[in-house]
């Protein structure tokens, strides 16, 4: 089944992004399973790389690249990172630069499409 998950909140502040990766991080695991992570306005935060959080609490830059070496594709909004300043460079391994263009096509390809 190909399922796209959509995230529009910040990396901290909500949990909605930290639910929606956990929700991922299940998904993958699942056999005949294609995931595709689409990062869009503030969530694109969730994809930079060397987050420094609290001991014991979620760092959601290593959650993406668990996704991702579990086959799982990041998209983060093109747009949406230079109006923050992140560059390419700055994203975890594992997210890449992404555009409408390409959430479009994986809209219409998904079977399932959940928006956090």
């Amino acid at each position: 089944m190909k399922i796209l998950l959509i995230l529009n909140d910040p990396p901290y502040g909500t949990e909605r992004s930290f639910n929606a990766l956990r929700l991922a991080r299940a998904l993958v695991a699942k056999e005949g399973t294609e995931l595709r992570v689409f990062l869009i306005g503030d969530a694109v935060g969730c994809a930079v790389s060397g987050q420094k959080t609290p001991d014991g609490y979620y760092n959601l830059d290593k959650m993406i690249l668990s996704l991702a070496r579990k086959g799982a594709t990041v998209g983060c909004c093109g747009t949406c990172i230079e109006a923050r300043g992140i560059t390419e460079e700055m994203l975890t391994e594992g997210a890449r630069r992404s555009s409408m263009d390409e959430l479009t096509e994986w809209t219409l390809s998904a079977e399932k499409v959940l928006v956090f």
